[in-house]
Parts: C-alpha cells; sequence; structure tokens
C-alpha cells in the first residue's frame, strides 16, 4: 500500500443546474470566505479537469493527439480530508500523490506579485505543462495545442466550481520560477496556470 496516495471519492454526475446557467452564472471572484473545502468537491474539480472519462484512458478536455501533456497540483491549505500539502493528480487512479506537506499557500501567493487573496483560498489547483510530450510529435506547433488544453482544462473548473457552489479565478499574473519552488514542481513541468478556489465570500 502507498501511503503517499490519497484515493479520492468518485465524481457524481448530480446535474444541479443546466449548462447554460453555468455559464450565465460563472465569474471570476478573488474574495473567499474563510470556510474548508470538502475532499468531494475537490475530487470532483479534479475531475472535471483531467479525470478519465472513457474505457479508452481518454479525458475531460481534449488533448491533441491524446498526447495529455498538462499536470494537475492540488496546493491545499484547508481541505477536510487532506494534511496541508501539495499533491499531484493521477487522473488513471483518481487519485492525490502527496509531493510536499506542509502548507504552501502563503509562498504561491508570494510568486503572484502580492495578491495575497491567492494566500487566504482555502486551495489553489496549479495547471502545468510538460510541453515535450506534445511537441515531439507535432514540433514548436504543439506549443499552441498545450496552451489551448490548459484552457479546456481551466475552464472545465471555472464551471464545476459554479456548478458546486464554490468561486474561483484563472490567473496568469504570477513569476513562473517562484511558483515552480512554492509548489515543488517536478523538473520538465512549467507552470501555466494558477485557479485559486474556495467558498465565495458573502
Amino acid at each position: 500500500m502507498n501511503t503517499s496516495r490519497i484515493k479520492l471519492p468518485e465524481w457524481w454526475p448530480h446535474a444541479l443546474l443546466p449548462f447554460e446557467e453555468l455559464l450565465w452564472r460563472r465569474r471570476s471572484v478573488r474574495e473567499f470566505a474563510r470556510r474548508p473545502l470538502y475532499l468531494q468537491q475537490v475530487a470532483q474539480l479534479l475531475w472535471a479537469a483531467q479525470g478519465v472519462s472513457d474505457p479508452a484512458g481518454l479525458r475531460t478536455a481534449p488533448s491533441a493527439g491524446a498526447l495529455y501533456p498538462l499536470e494537475l497540483f492540488l496546493v491545499a491549505g484547508e481541505v477536510d480530508g487532506v494534511l496541508a500539502a501539495v499533491y499531484r493528480y493521477l487522473p488513471q487512479g483518481h487519485e492525490l500523490e502527496m509531493l510536499g506537506a506542509g502548507d504552501r499557500r502563503r509562498e504561491l501567493a508570494e510568486a503572484t506579485f502580492g495578491q495575497l487573496f491567492v494566500g487566504e483560498a482555502p486551495a489553489t489547483l496549479l495547471v502545468a505543462a510538460v510541453f515535450e510530450r506534445t511537441t515531439r510529435k507535432y514540433g514548436e506547433r504543439g506549443i499552441r495545442y498545450v496552451y489551448m488544453e490548459a484552457g479546456h482544462a481551466a475552464q472545465n473548473i471555472c464551471l464545476e466550481c459554479t456548478a458546486l457552489g464554490l468561486a474561483t479565478v484563472p490567473m496568469g499574473a504570477f513569476r513562473d520560477g517562484a511558483a515552480h519552488r512554492a509548489v515543488g514542481l517536478p523538473a520538465g513541468a512549467e507552470p501555466l496556470c494558477l485557479l485559486p478556489i474556495g467558498h465565495p465570500a458573502a
């Protein structure tokens, strides 16, 4: 048994709101209530972004050549059911793998040019990419495909947040090296987007 891994709750098709209403309600939010997230909510968000949705291994976000260059990381500070730590999402097993213990939210906020709300959100999802997985087949054009894929995954997270009554904002304003160090990303993974997640402030 691998004690560094956490099996996530299965995703559940709740369909509380029609798709058009999710589009209507989605907004970028930068103020969060002081409430933790539940592991079921986190599991749903991770699955929406990069979960396996087909027996053949295909995922919820489209990927050029089904090469899946994206890596998804959870920076957990206040998530019921898991320790404050950095985790990598493993889509095939729908699991979290702990990469480093401790609350890294403050360090991550410092990487965002002082946007303090990043450190106040109970968790942040970081979308990173290993470009070589795509460029080895598509060459320089593959760089565009990776950015497109990151956008698909981020939008899935935004809409799933809306469906769950949560809030987020996609962020690109951060120092790459500082974010890389704050999260402890593996070699070869480049940070593309941050999505701090929490309950919207009243």
